[in-house]
C-alpha cells in the first residue's frame, strides 16, 4: 500500500519488507489476536478550513503525515499493518477551531455507524450542557472528545487549565451518562504539572461516573514530564491511560507500576503514526528523527530531527515503535499474557458501552 498525503501532498506512507520484518518478528506474537484502538481519528480534508500552523497552542509536525483519515483508509490501515488481527477502533474527528465541527462530527458519526464502531464526539466548550446532551445523542456517540485548542482565546497556552475546554455543565452532562471522556491535557508540564494533577483529582472526586482517558500517558513523552505524578495520582480509582502516539518505555513502566494493567490502554493515533520515525528525548524534550527531506522543511521545528542513509533506512513506523515500546514496558513490569491482553483488548470493552 502507498498512500499519498500529508501537507500539500507531500509526505507518504510506505510499508516495505524492512516493517513486516519488524511485525513478524517482534511484534505479531505479541498482540492479541483481537485489538481494541482506543485513539484514532477520521476526517474528511474537504471539512478542514484552518491551517493548524496558524495555531501556537499545539505543535504542527502531525499535519505533515496526512491531510485526511478516510474511514476506508483507517481500515486499509488496520488490514496492512496489523495482519491476522481483528481491530476494532474508537473513532473521533481532528478538529481545529474554525473547521466546519457539524461537518466533521458527522462523518465521524457516519462512518460508525457504517462499521459498527463506537465514536466520541468531538465537543467544544462553549456548548451548553443540553447541547452537548442533544449532540450525543443525534450521533450516537458514546462519549467526547475535548481538546484545548477551543479554550478561550485570549488565555495564554500556559494558562490553559482542564477547565477551559472541558467545563463543569459539560463534566456534569457526561458523568450523569456514564461517558467516556478523552482528554488531551495542556500545558508545558504535561502530566507533572501541579494545576492539571489538581484538576484530574478534581474530576475524579466530583465526577465519578465519567470514564476519563488521559491521551498519550498524560503527554509524558520523556521522563522528567511524569515527576511524581504516578504517586499523586496513585489513589485514583477510575482514570485510565492511553499510551497513543508515544514511545517511552520508561513512562510506559512507571505507569504500568502506579496504576496496574487494568487501567493502561492501547490507542494507536492513526493516522500519524503512520510517520516513519524513531524518537529520541534531550533535555527533556522529545524529538522526533525522520528520513530527511520526507516529511518538507522541518528545520525549524524544535521537536523534528532528520537522519541521512544508512541511518534513515533503519526508521520504521511511529506506531510500531510504540508496540515495541509497550512490550518492553510490559516485559520490565512483568506482566503475563492475560495483562498484556487487558492492555490491547480487554480495558477498552470494559469502558466502551
Amino acid at each position: 500500500m502507498r498512500r499519498t498525503g500529508g501537507a500539500g501532498g507531500s509526505a507518504s506512507f510506505d510499508y516495505n519488507a524492512a516493517d513486516r520484518k519488524v511485525y513478524e518478528e517482534r511484534i505479531r506474537d505479541f498482540l492479541p489476536d483481537r485489538i481494541a484502538d482506543i485513539h484514532t481519528h477520521v476526517w474528511l480534508d474537504a471539512h478542514k478550513t484552518h491551517d493548524p500552523r496558524e495555531f501556537d497552542r499545539v505543535v504542527s509536525w502531525p499535519t505533515l503525515v496526512a491531510k485526511d483519515n478516510p474511514i476506508e483508509d483507517l481500515d486499509a490501515c488496520y488490514a496492512l499493518l496489523f495482519p491476522g488481527k481483528t481491530v476494532t477502533p474508537l473513532i473521533f474527528s481532528e478538529v481545529g477551531p474554525g473547521d466546519d465541527i457539524d461537518a466533521m462530527n458527522a462523518y465521524a458519526a457516519a462512518s460508525a455507524r457504517s462499521r459498527g464502531y463506537p465514536a466520541l464526539l468531538f465537543a467544544r466548550p462553549d456548548w451548553t450542557g443540553g447541547e452537548l446532551s442533544a449532540r450525543l445523542d443525534a450521533g450516537g456517540f458514546v462519549g467526547a472528545k475535548v481538546y484545548l485548542s477551543f479554550a478561550p482565546a485570549y488565555l495564554p497556552r500556559e494558562e490553559i487549565r482542564i477547565f477551559d475546554f472541558l467545563p463543569p455543565e459539560q463534566l456534569h452532562e457526561l458523568d450523569r451518562r456514564k461517558a467516556i471522556v478523552m482528554l488531551h491535557i495542556p500545558r508545558s508540564g504535561r502530566l507533572r504539572d501541579p494545576v492539571n494533577i489538581a484538576q484530574l483529582m478534581e474530576i475524579e472526586a466530583n465526577f465519578p461516573s465519567i470514564k476519563l482517558v488521559v491521551a498519550h500517558a498524560g503527554r509524558a513523552y520523556c521522563e522528567e514530564d511524569l515527576g511524581d505524578a504516578p504517586e499523586r495520582l496513585g489513589g485514583t480509582r477510575n482514570l485510565v491511560f492511553d499510551f497513543s502516539a508515544n514511545t517511552n518505555a520508561a513512562v510506559f513502566a512507571r505507569l504500568l507500576r502506579a496504576f496496574g494493567p487494568d487501567r493502561c490502554l492501547f490507542g494507536s493515533d492513526l493516522p500519524i503514526t503512520r510517520m516513519r520515525m524513531r524518537r529520541i528525548c534531550t533535555g527533556g524534550r522529545y524529538v522526533n528523527l525522520v528520513p530527511r527531506g520526507r516529511y518538507g522543511d522541518v528545520s525549524g521545528d524544535p521537536n523534528m530531527a532528520e537522519l541521512d542513509p544508512p541511518k534513515a533506512e533503519s526508521l520504521s513506523l511511529f506506531l510500531y515503535e510504540e508496540i515495541l515500546a509497550i512490550r518492553t514496558a510490559c516485559e520490565a513490569v512483568g506482566l503475563d499474557r492475560a495483562d498484556v491482553e487487558k492492555i490491547f483488548e480487554g480495558n477498552a470493552q470494559r469502558l466502551i458501552p
